[in-house]
């Protein structure tokens, strides 16, 4: 079977490459993916597999192999773009001014379609379900696995596990990694504004200085992950954005704050939050002031099932040999597929695309951000045999 889906994956691979290089020319926003789920929609009625919308965009195929109630996988790929401009001079450059394919989500749903024609042409030999699960808003909260999952995505017929793949920009093609348990950080959204009482900068004594407030304000949260959290459960809170005043001699009467906070535990996440809105009032209300404080919650934590990341290894071992497969390191960065993790087995896992040699070493959520594209083949190869083979 590996040889059969590499064999395949090799010889589809030129064309999938040109399925990449239109989806990243043409981009589209979270959750303004029409074209792109229309575009997933043809491709799928090509391959005769069958399909249906859920999320506005999102699209959902089945591919029923031998014996097709007997196990059902899941593989998932995200379909949104950024707002960025492309800076990359390349033929395929986005044709949609300030929006950009800069995470590799152009890449996922290229490798989703090739596994699944792939998976679809060899339905005789590989026993179970396949549902294809190409999802919308991945970049923005609430995240669209949030309203995928509402809509039943995860069920007739459940699946019994999950795999999504994502660029790795720091590891070569050709490569792949995976880790057990955590993975990724949840993220959440915080908001904050910081109310005085404006004047003259002259005559500070007669207000209430947001500015100072919100100084002090930044200092103090930072506690909350130093003296609060164990240092062994990784966690981080870092206020982006301070807005307030448009001259020099008037003090305003508010302050705008924004940030992040980042963790890998759900009740430490909880009682962050707590500390975060209590310690926040106390201390503006100490100096005068008053705050306004929002906490957007965003994605969970992604958590690798243990058994099936260990399983999904040694597929890839097998397919790709042990030179090829390491360890994804732990990150703080955040992905929506931490809500299928939390209602079913789950393996979110590592291609790499850096070519040093061709140049093609920017990060993701940059604009120049690129792949070599070597790693289409290699993406598809592996969601196709994770598709076949995974038993749960």
């Amino acid at each position: 079977m590996i040889e059969k889906i590499k064999t395949l994956a090799r010889q589809y691979a030129p064309a999938f490459i040109e399925i990449r290089r239109h989806l990243h020319a043409n981009p589209e926003l979270s959750y303004q993916e029409f074209e792109t789920s229309k575009f997933v929609q043809s491709k799928l009625k090509k391959f005769e597999i069958p399909f249906e919308i859920k999320a506005t965009t999102g699209v959902v195929g089945l591919i029923k192999g031998k014996n097709a109630d007997s196990r059902v996988i899941a593989l998932r790929a995200d379909m949104d773009a950024l707002p960025i401009l492309e800076e990359n001079d390349i033929s395929y450059k986005s044709k949609n001014k300030g929006v950009m394919h800069a995470c590799g989500h152009d890449v996922h749903t290229t490798c989703l379609l090739g596994a699944a024609k792939i998976l679809n042409e060899l339905k005789n030999e590989w026993e179970g379900t396949i549902k294809l699960i190409f999802q919308p808003g991945e970049e923005k909260n609430p995240g669209g696995a949030s309203y995928m999952i509402k809509e039943g995505v995860l069920e007739n017929p459940q699946p019994s596990a999950i795999f999504a793949m994502h660029v790795h920009t720091g590891m070569p093609v050709g490569k792949l990694s995976f880790r057990s348990g955590k993975v990724m950080a949840s993220a959440d959204e915080i908001y904050m504004t910081v109310k005085g009482k404006g004047g003259h900068a002259a005559s500070p004594h007669l207000c209430v200085d947001p500015i100072l407030i919100a100084s002090h304000l930044i200092i103090s949260l930072q506690q909350v992950v130093s003296r609060n959290s164990n240092p062994f459960n990784p966690s981080v809170l870092s206020i982006t954005s301070f807005q307030g005043g448009a001259t020099t001699n008037v003090i305003p009467n508010e302050v705008r704050l924004m940030g992040t906070f980042r963790a890998m535990n759900e009740e430490w996440r909880a009682e962050a939050h707590k500390l975060i809105k209590k310690n926040a009032a106390a201390l503006v209300k100490s100096m005068g002031g008053e705050i306004d404080l929002h906490i957007d919650k965003g994605y969970p934590a992604v958590i690798n099932n243990e058994r099936l990341n260990e399983a999904a290894k040694l597929a890839a071992v097998n397919y790709f040999g042990e030179e090829n497969i390491s360890e994804t390191e732990l990150r703080m960065g955040a992905e929506d597929f931490g809500y299928y993790a939390q209602q079913i087995p789950a393996c979110f896992y590592r291609v790499g695309v850096m070519n040093i040699e061709k140049g093609i070493i920017s990060g993701v959520h940059t604009p120049t951000f690129n792949i070599d594209e070597n790693a289409i083949e290699v993406g598809m190869g592996m969601m196709a045999w994770l598709g076949s083979c995974i038993q749960i």
